[in-house]
């Protein structure tokens, strides 16, 4: 009787020890927290909210993007004339993210807004109206229900930088812990894998555009083009470089200024856009801003009467013009006289990249298109009338259809030119719009960075996994009682048992 009793206990004990155990180590409730970023680029602003698991906040491949909201509006730069709008702009979206965020996490919910090239223009041509923009931006996001962490203006570097973080944290690429979340398009992840162990970051904004990857090849060239990571208890050194008045918008200012002036009147023929196309500028506003302010000079007329023409290979030999490649006081270089390692592993290229090659039909996911084809394409969609071409994309607006021409132009001059792509390496470049169900951009890097959620040491993890270690406390459990039936069995038989035995 008494090894009976103990032979139950011993079973209850086991069963005890596998319902605390499954207790103990059951996942917790989500415990969601969030984060507020505004990307205040050049054209127009957007506001982006990311969300994480608390308990996993030191961990990484966890933060997802589950709202982008578009600022109606202008780019914050554009309300330099009645700065006190530039923050109330903003209004709309913030109560946006009200609504996504529960009301009782509104207080601890960090917000930080960055501003980019637009504003690093704004701030060379006129300082007083770039901090008036700024204070107005500040008085509405300290007004919102958030915890406001600042609103600046980032420099070029760091936008490069924040760039190549963000599309290599949702790559997977500093080896980090990848969730559930991520198993729906892990198979297209590999895909982009390198020979490198990280990704190439290209974006074009409307006012700058940036290079960043980690080169082959370590050289004491340009030390100012080189920044330096530890990530996860890695190295990285990453070259990077941000070319201000080489976004898509400014590029084209920089092209017509460049045309005027060899111009004898004010009627231009312009082979970047659609012919039967027609734009009038004022010159007075083509001139205003650093990136072409150095080539104003007396004019005899006061606008621009622009004809389009729709020639892809003149307005590419135009567009080329403005990469000077003559000056190189390094071993190798992009244009500008700037230094340029060689290029290295994937690329993934974003922002303006993405959106005018989208448009273009010019991305794919499953195999990079071939420069030739790319290269066609552009040079059909140039050739194309305007009265085709506008009532075919009527839901567009018409500025931005009538600069695609131009645009597509433009991307592939940068590319081969500046950056000196090849048809050999080019199918390396993949048009990202999001990765998962993240933009592709600089602001998820800009939000990990300042709340410190990517660690420089790889974050301690338990030697198994919650199933592994439940499957193992079962199996030992099992064993447990199994011993213990067999001792009492041996020492103990029962009577039918020992009938069997005789």
């Amino acid at each position: 009787k008494i090894l009976l009793i103990l032979g139950f206990l011993s079973t209850l004990a086991a069963i005890a020890l596998i319902a605390v155990a499954v207790t103990q180590n059951k996942p917790l409730p989500k415990n969601i927290k969030y984060g507020i970023v505004l990307d205040a680029g050049s054209s127009h602003t957007n506001l982006y909210v990311y969300e994480w698991p608390a308990e996993k906040e030191n961990d990484t491949g966890v933060v997802q993007q589950v709202e982008v909201c578009k600022v109606e509006g202008p780019g914050i730069s554009g309300y330099s004339h009645a700065t006190e709008k530039a923050g109330p702009s903003l209004a709309q979206c913030l109560q946006q993210a009200e609504k996504v965020i529960p009301s009782q996490q509104h207080q601890e919910t960090p917000v930080y807004l960055g501003a980019t090239a637009g504003m690093r223009l704004l701030s060379l041509e006129n300082k007083s109206a770039a901090d008036k923009v700024l204070s107005s931006v500040e008085k509405t996001l300290r007004s919102a229900p958030f915890s406001f962490q600042g609103a600046r203006i980032i420099s070029g570097q760091e936008e490069g930088a924040y760039g190549w973080i963000t599309i290599n944290y949702l790559l997977g690429n500093f080896k980090q812990v990848l969730y559930q979340w991520q198993s729906g398009w892990t198979k297209f992840l590999h895909s982009l894998k390198s020979i490198s162990e990280t990704s190439g970051a290209l974006d074009l904004g409307g006012a700058s555009t940036q290079i960043t990857f980690v080169p082959n090849e370590l050289s004491p060239e340009s030390p100012e083009n080189l920044l330096y990571f530890r990530l996860y208890g890695k190295d990285y050194l990453v070259y990077t470089h941000s070319f201000l008045c080489y976004g898509k918008d400014q590029a084209l200012q920089q092209k017509l200024a460049r045309d005027l002036q060899t111009m004898e009147n004010s009627s231009l023929l312009d082979p970047c856009f659609h012919q039967g196309y027609q734009r009038t500028i004022n010159i007075s506003d083509l001139f205003k801003n650093p990136c072409t302010s150095a080539k104003k000079k007396q004019f005899p007329f006061s606008q621009l009467y622009i004809e389009g023409e729709g020639d892809y290979q003149k307005c590419r030999r135009n567009i080329q013009k403005l990469f000077n490649k003559t000056n190189c006081p390094y071993s190798s270089c992009s244009f500008n006289g700037i230094y340029l390692p060689p290029l290295q592993g994937d690329f993934g290229a974003f922002s303006a990249f993405y959106f005018v090659m989208n448009f273009l039909n010019l991305t794919s996911e499953q195999s990079p298109i071939a420069l030739d084809k790319v290269t066609s394409t552009i040079e059909s969609f140039c050739a194309r009338p305007w009265h085709e071409v506008k009532p075919a994309y009527h839901q567009i607006k018409e500025k931005y259809l009538s600069e695609y021409c131009f645009s597509g132009a433009y991307i592939l001059s940068l590319l081969e030119n500046g950056y000196e792509f090849t048809e050999k390496n080019w199918q390396r470049i993949h048009f990202l719009g999001k990765i998962g169900s993240s933009d592709a951009g600089w602001t998820l890097g800009y939000m990990l960075n300042l709340t410190n959620m990517i660690p420089a040491e790889a974050p301690a993890v338990p030697p198994l996994s919650h199933g592994s270690y439940v499957g193992l406390m079962v199996l030992c459990s099992l064993v447990l009682v199994a011993v213990l039936l067999f001792a009492w069995l041996l020492f103990h038989k029962p009577k039918c048992l020992q009938k069997g035995i005789v």
